[in-house]
């Protein structure tokens, strides 16, 4: 039996007992048997009746009968716990990403998009309660998927996330804050969240980037910024050649901390910076925990009481010991 635990084990002392018991009866044996004195043997078989040499069966089958009864008396049970959680504290994430050619820069391995899809994939696996979504942007945004609770669906689609030139590249957070926005500002979930993600500077887009954060401010949701890319110089593209290989060239990082800060201080965020592959993951580690969610869990515990088992095996035992005594050892005990 697997998962046996026993409600008394401290009984278990009483397997002490036995050797006691054994002893007993060891240097008594043959006081239990029937004697005749004899003045000579001269003339007797000298050979052992089939029984008596079957006579510690019965002090074998009396330990095991003990044994199992001091099993019994322990209690021995099968306890499984069945967990029911549900939040009650349920939170909505829109992360907002950035696809603009220069996430293909290559001072994050392999590159900065690819590292963050990867990380991105982790966090999501973490948030086991709570709603995601995704919005992409570039100089124009879309919502990959809504928030939902769907975990395979919000991986996949992050999986499928690439850098495409069909749609118009630049650096529009002000477009790609708004469009998070509007994915969570109606939801009925009591903490909002948008964790906002860019590698430049605000270089296009109709909205502006402080307006969009007090819209955020207004509707409660919190904005958490990102700025990925190292300090100095890293390997970004600049073109492309005909054969669609893209073209790398050392560039200097451009990012507008000042910028994100304000975000993030206005909404009640706060500001990170990802230099490289380890501490991005630093940064979605501390925001999981930042944004804890209450769960509420409840606890079903079911006991298999296994005594019975054991108490059975022990009378049966001691009932066939108790029978051969009365009868087939009747003369010798």
């Amino acid at each position: 039996m697997k998962n046996v635990t026993f409600l008394n084990p401290e009984l278990f002392w009483l397997f002490l007992l036995l050797p006691v018991a054994f002893y007993i009866w060891y240097i008594n044996r043959k006081k239990q048997h029937a004697t005749v004195k004899l003045s000579t043997t001269k003339g007797i078989r000298n050979s052992k009746s089939i029984l008596i040499k079957l006579l510690p069966v019965s002090i074998v089958l009396r330990l095991l009968a003990l044994s199992t009864l001091i099993v019994a008396l322990a209690r021995p049970q099968i306890i499984s716990v069945d967990h029911q959680i549900h939040s009650t504290h349920g939170i909505d994430i829109i992360m907002a990403m950035d696809i603009s050619g220069s996430m293909l820069a290559r001072d994050l391995q392999p590159n900065r998009l690819e590292a963050l899809k990867t990380v991105a994939a982790d966090f999501v696996k973490q948030r086991v309660s709570d709603r995601i979504g995704i919005v992409i942007y570039a100089a124009e945004a879309y919502t990959k998927t809504p928030a939902t609770s769907d975990k395979p669906l919000i991986l996949n689609a992050l999986r499928t996330i690439t850098y495409s030139n069909e749609i118009e590249d630049g650096t529009a957070i002000g477009v790609g804050l708004g469009t998070a926005i509007n994915r969570v500002k109606d939801s009925p979930a009591k903490s909002k969240v948008i964790i906002l993600l860019t590698d430049g500077v605000n270089n296009t887009g109709a909205i502006d980037p402080i307006l969009a954060a007090k819209i955020a401010k207004e509707y409660n949701i919190k904005v958490y910024t990102i700025g990925i890319g190292t300090n100095g110089l890293a390997d970004s593209p600049v073109g492309m050649k005909p054969n669609g290989e893209v073209v790398y060239e050392k560039v200097q990082v451009e990012i507008d901390e000042e910028l994100m800060k304000e975000i993030a201080q206005m909404t009640g965020g706060q500001y990170f910076r990802a230099t490289d592959t380890d501490s991005l993951k630093n940064i979605y580690e501390e925001i999981n925990q930042l944004e804890k969610t209450k769960i509420d869990e409840q606890k079903f515990v079911n006991t298999d009481e296994k005594f019975h088992l054991f108490a059975l095996i022990s009378f049966i035992l001691l009932s066939i010991e108790i029978i051969l005594r009365k009868t087939l050892f009747r003369g010798f005990i």
